[in-house]
């Protein structure tokens, strides 16, 4: 039997370009995930996967810092680490700024509606020691030539 169309190619087709980014060992500490270059793209979906339990109490928060601008929190700072976060476990929010992130499988929602950010970073904020977190973005280009590359 032929594949018509391969599963990257569909996702490619439903959601945009993909770039993923490895936190490596959390400290508290602002730091760069994603960067956006050439104008404005449009995000469609960001899941955080927790590589390395995370045991220690950690407000932890994604925000976009436009190179021109105000940073905005991209969601709510929520704490990941209290009640321990397990490897395996899934994160994400539903892109209001308001939301918490969610946590567990199945428990990530996908974003509403896109998400609209400008040439800049989109960053982690964290104010935890411990465990890891690999972090997939997915964006459609708004402007001709804008890209998003893991920093």
């Amino acid at each position: 039997m032929s594949t018509i169309i391969s599963g990257s190619q569909l996702r490619t087709v439903l959601l945009g370009t993909r770039v993923e980014k490895a936190t490596g060992t959390l400290a508290s500490e602002t730091k760069t995930l994603f960067t956006i270059a050439g104008g404005k793209v449009a995000i469609t979906s960001i899941v955080g996967e927790v590589t390395t339990t995370i045991t220690v109490a950690n407000a932890y928060k994604l925000q976009a810092n436009p190179t021109v601008g105000t940073t905005k929190d991209l969601c709510a700072a929520t704490d990941i680490g209290t009640t321990d976060t397990p490897a395996g476990n899934l994160l994400g929010f539903q892109g209001l700024t308001g939301d918490s992130i969610l946590t567990g499988p199945g428990a990530v929602p996908t974003i509403k509606q896109p998400i609209v950010v400008n040439t800049g970073t989109i960053e982690h904020v964290s104010a935890g020691t411990d465990g890891a977190i690999t972090w997939v973005l997915t964006y459609i280009p708004i402007d001709d030539g804008a890209s998003v590359v893991a920093a």
